[in-house]
């Protein structure tokens, strides 16, 4: 790998150890992928930020990293806590795991990232534009700077993605070439979301909708890259996706496969300026070529038994927007009943910010839920809390919470989800 005469200073470890050794992880990832050189980020966003998993060795390395009085180079923001930062102890999180949680923050903020401990930073002011090279590690906001803003990163993991904060600097492999974001696996969507058996008013623009989309397309691409087209003209012509489902479809298909990059006709940017025309042209051969029909994902809701009572419904995996915080507002307006369940919906501080204001997050609470800050239903211990069958609107969730939190899931809507919870 080619190195300029400073990034050769920092790998010889002229500048300290520390350096020396954000410089040798980065130029090791470049080494295995075959790298030609380093290049500049604009932005960086860590993972490994819960104590949950990164448990005691993942905090050693933090202590020691911020022990070093460097801090970070470029704009730079976290991953989701364990826990609400604020309200941790009105939520009753354990004290001992509380206390392990807000240490591993405080070195993080002793590197100068900024603790908005979000995995959706573009809702929050980190938003790269197009074609930016990036250093970002959380899998969902990885596929969605990739597909949706169109911006290059690699799926970092906790470690590169802080030594590439640090040093400014990643390595010129994966997906930050164009080769390497070619779509291989073309998938035709051949659904009439109307029968889906979801509950909701919009089935064609729920997120809940894409999120077993992704959860079954994820398993068969693995770590490919999916073009994704609507065989359905109607769907094409009225079709104007939320970025909700665009962010729902993409934490899915990382969670269930390793996707970090999709395409959608019509729709994402490199589609759009590149691989549209060429489909339409045949001049781009696909390895694979699948077809989505409702059959396909009956199958997939069918896995989850949706009759059980609930403990928790958490909504916000990745975190919520304030859209998603107004369509549970608005049925809470409706149906004017006390949950009968606990519900967190998860998000930003900065998202929770703007719903204080606009009186979302009094009508959330008077009906006996709560906005939850800084975490969300698979980093935080919920297993310790006593929630054992935790409904939600997120593919992502719904493949992560069974391992990571021995859960039963119940899948549904916002909508539905938060009915049954008025209602069981």
């Amino acid at each position: 790998m080619y190195l300029t005469n400073e990034e050769e200073k920092i790998y010889n470890g002229e500048y300290g150890e520390t350096l020396e050794m954000c410089m040798n992880l980065i130029v090791s990832l470049g080494d295995i992928y075959g790298a030609e050189k380093l290049i500049d980020v604009t932005s960086a966003q860590v993972s490994g930020v819960s104590y949950k998993t990164i448990g005691e060795k993942g905090l050693e390395f933090l202590r020691d990293m911020s022990d070093s009085g460097l801090k970070v180079s470029v704009p730079t923001t976290l991953n989701p806590a364990g826990m609400d930062l604020i309200e941790y102890e009105a939520l009753k999180f354990p004290a001992d795991f509380a206390k392990k949680q807000l240490e591993i923050i405080d070195y993080f903020e002793k590197l100068g990232i900024e603790l908005g401990c979000t995995c959706t930073p573009y809702l929050s002011g980190n938003v790269p534009r197009f074609r930016d090279h990036i250093s970002w590690a959380e899998s969902s906001a990885v596929c969605y700077s990739n597909s949706v803003l169109g911006a290059y990163t690699n799926r970092e993991g906790g470690p590169s993605a802080l030594a590439s904060a640090i040093l400014g600097k990643t390595s010129y492999y994966g997906y930050h070439l164009d080769e390497n974001r070619i779509p291989n696996f073309k998938i035709n969507l051949d659904l009439d979301f109307e029968k889906i058996g979801l509950k909701c008013n919009n089935k064609i623009n729920n997120m809940a909708s894409y999120g077993l989309i992704g959860r079954y397309v994820g398993r068969i691409v693995k770590n490919g890259i999916p073009y994704f087209n609507f065989t359905n003209e109607n769907n094409n012509n009225s079709l104007n996706l939320k970025s909700e489902c665009l962010k729902g479809l993409g934490a899915a298909l990382a969670a269930s496969g390793g996707i970090a990059l999709y395409h959608f006709k019509g729709i994402t940017p490199e589609a759009i300026c590149t691989y549209d025309n060429d489909v339409i042209n045949g001049n781009l051969k696909f390895d694979d070529e699948i077809t989505i029909t409702n059959d396909m994902i009956e199958e997939e809701l069918s896995k989850f038994d949706n009759e059980q009572k609930i403990d928790l419904i958490c909504i916000g995996c990745p975190h919520s927007g304030i859209s998603e915080i107004k369509t549970v507002v608005d049925i809470l307006l409706e149906e004017k009943k006390s949950l009968k369940t606990d519900l967190w919906i998860c998000t930003s501080i900065y998202t929770k910010a703007i719903a204080d204001r606009m009186g979302y997050t009094k009508i959330i609470e008077d009906a006996g839920g709560k906005i939850v800050v800084d975490t969300c239903m698979v980093v935080a211990p919920i297993e310790k809390m006593g929630y054992k069958y935790v409904a939600t609107n997120s593919g992502k969730a719904a493949t992560y919470l069974p391992n990571f939190c021995n859960s039963e899931v119940i899948y549904g809507s916002i909508e539905e989800l938060i009915r049954k919870g008025l209602n069981q």
